[in-house]
């Protein structure tokens, strides 16, 4: 068995391989040496830098041959030592293991995405591939990546270990460390709530855990999912500062070689968190080779405006067609209703190709240049008969979207569905907003037509605090473009924030889609709030972090062009905010919206970059605004 193993591996690393660029040469460190080892791995950086970087340090313990990672910064602790492992039908990988050898490479990339918190993107990392043998001589790769704002590791077997019956990967955090945790939910939907690392109940939370340390901030994140596993979730114990991770299977079947997702630690200080892209940066490059038809935008979203009716309607989408036209919108969304049959909710119009007024409404928006998005519920893309029903037509009647819902599951069946829908989505040119569904994961660098993803407690909810509105910058959005569907101006009395920060959170949250979930006549009632969403693009150059505490603040600034556009949402009294203008030299017209007594009221001023912005926030308030470069006799920053 012995050679066909070592085969199976190298030909496993020759693959990994191929998605990196440069390759450094194999480590003098290929040596086996004591019983007891210990490796770090950190950045590329150098000098004054490194010592503000994560750095990973692997140990062994030679008495039982068990394998722990701790993460630390500037010499402070991030992740204590927290075990590291993988057991399978046929070989516990999680004690037992002596060292065989150590390779290192550096990773450097350069790629550009359709959506996220900036469109051009460099990678560097480090990366040390450390392996490892049983007495019964199963193999054991561990791979850690390093770069300026997080460390991850991920397993890399050879084949014929049969089915994963689990991993023994855990984080262990300072007890009293903040932290930051949404419910485990299988829609990701769980609201975020403020603990301690020990406090928090007993329980299982979502993967996307923000936690702060000593050492600076830190996001626990998974990355590179695909069907060849399962997802993870977080699992504790009251008292402790242990989160372990359990799989949504207990058998995750394989055939072959496997390289597991990434663990990854998003790390730094809050303002490097916010805007990192590892997550991305750590998952497989673009498998779509032209991604010229996929377009970010602004969206008149119908569900909330609308319901029901508005879903059966020809009639009304037109008006919502005309609504976007006119205030240049590019997309309309249909939601849930449009193809199932008239005198039935939620049952299939079996002749739906036929008797849909679909057709029309795409041809009548076209005609005013206004693209349509679609709601298809998952049952009716299960199967590739289905699929090769549905998204053809779609794509032939000129349709530029779906959005996907009610997949509500990371088993490994149902994200090797993910796996089938995102090639057949790119082969049919039509962008995804995935609703009822996991978190992105890298998904938006792999497959760029993924536009958003729900996966979090969004406008729908009537359940949601300012706290959670103010922790979603720092941990979900993080991740990938996120589908909270801001703008939900009528629906007063069912989310606990004010106008001006609902038009903040246009801004403060990132979606490649940005679907507005107000009516044409809530618009109108707010015409401030109504032409800034004229201005909004939903494609950004680069994100900061101008001031934020989770559950607190978040003020983030967004650049398109020269512009930079403000968002900013608070949580609990009323009180003048000051925001650092963290947005480069010389001077700046910044005009902002924030909450009057009689409604939306507008300000301009001319600041220098370093300057604080002051803005009165009333309860649970916010605000949103747009600065660009200043110059005698300009007055404001909308462009026509």
């Amino acid at each position: 068995m012995a050679v066909p193993i070592r085969t199976a591996v190298a030909a496993l690393c020759a693959t990994l391989a191929a998605t990196l660029l440069t390759t450094a040469p194999a480590s003098a460190g290929q040596d086996v040496g004591s019983p007891d080892h210990a490796w770090a791995v950190a950045g590329p950086e150098r000098a004054a830098a490194a010592a503000r970087e994560p750095r990973a340090r692997v140990s062994l313990d030679g008495a039982t041959g068990t394998l722990s990672l701790s993460v630390s910064r500037g010499g402070r602790t991030v992740i204590e030592p927290s075990p590291v492992g993988i057991v399978t039908e046929q070989a516990d990988l999680s004690q037992g293991l002596r060292f065989l050898h150590r390779r290192n490479r550096q990773v450097d990339e350069r790629y550009r995405t359709k959506s996220g918190k900036r469109l051009d993107r460099l990678v560097h990392m480090n990366e040390t591939r450390l392996s490892f043998a049983t007495a019964a001589g199963a193999r054991l790769d561990l791979v850690v990546r390093a770069s300026a704002d997080g460390v991850a590791y991920r397993y890399v077997l050879p084949a014929g270990y049969g089915a994963v019956l689990g991993e023994t990967s855990a984080f262990n955090l300072p007890p009293d460390a903040s932290a930051w945790l949404g419910t485990y939910r299988v829609d990701n939907e769980g609201q975020f709530a403020q603990y301690t690392a020990a406090s928090a109940p007993t329980g299982a939370y979502s993967d996307q855990a923000l936690f702060s340390t000593d050492g600076g901030y830190t996001l626990l994140a998974e990355s590179d999912l695909t069907g060849a596993y399962s997802g993870a979730r977080l699992t504790h114990d009251q008292g402790t500062g242990t989160y372990r991770i359990k799989l949504a299977d207990d058998r995750v079947q394989t055939d072959g070689p496997l390289a597991t997702p990434w663990r990854a630690m998003v790390t730094g200080d809050l303002a490097t968190v916010t805007r990192s892209t590892f997550t991305d940066d750590l998952a497989a490059a673009s498998k779509v080779a032209d991604s010229s038809w996929i377009r970010p935008g602004t969206v008149l979203w119908t569900w909330l405006a609308g319901g029901r009716a508005a879903g059966q309607s020809l009639t009304a989408q037109k008006a919502y067609v005309d609504y976007a036209a006119e205030r240049h919108w590019p997309y309309e969304a249909v939601d849930a209703g449009w193809y199932f049959k008239a005198d039935e909710w939620d049952t299939t119009d079996p002749d739906w190709q036929t008797n849909s007024w679909m057709p029309q409404l795409v041809d009548y928006a076209r005609a005013k240049g206004v693209g349509i998005v679609v709601w298809i519920h998952q049952r009716d893309l299960d199967t590739p008969e289905e699929r090769a029903q549905w998204l053809p037509t779609l794509e032939r009647w000129g349709v530029k979207g779906v959005k996907i819902d009610f997949m509500n599951s990371e088993a490994q069946p149902m994200l090797q569905w993910y796996d089938a829908i995102l090639k057949e989505t790119a082969a049919h040119h039509l962008m995804i907003d995935f609703h009822g569904s996991t978190i992105p994961k890298g998904i938006q660098r792999t497959w760029p037509q993924v536009m958003t993803l729900e996966g979090v407690g969004g406008e729908e909810k009537r359940t949601n605090t300012a706290a959670h509105l103010t922790t979603l910058p720092f941990t979900r959005n993080v991740i990938g473009s996120m589908d909270f569907t801001p703008g939900g101006f009528q629906r007063v009395g069912m989310r606990p924030n004010s106008d001006a920060a609902e038009v903040g959170l246009a801004v403060a949250y990132e979606s490649g889609l940005q679907m507005f979930a107000g009516t044409p006549e809530s618009y109108d009632a707010r015409p401030l709030a109504r032409t800034f969403f004229d201005q909004v693009p939903a494609a950004w150059d680069d994100t900061r972090l101008l001031a934020g505490r989770p559950g607190q603040e978040a003020v983030l600034a967004r650049r398109s062009g020269n512009r930079w556009f403000l968002g900013g949402v608070y949580a609990g009294a009323a009180h003048t905010a000051g925001v650092p203008l963290s947005i480069g030299s010389g001077r700046w017209l910044v005009q902002t919206i924030r909450d009057g007594v009689d409604g939306l009221v507008q300000d301009r001023q001319v600041l220098r970059g370093g300057d604080t912005l002051s803005v009165d926030v009333v309860d649970n308030g916010g605000f949103a605004g747009i600065a660009c470069p200043w110059r005698p006799g300009l007055t404001s920053c909308y462009t026509s």
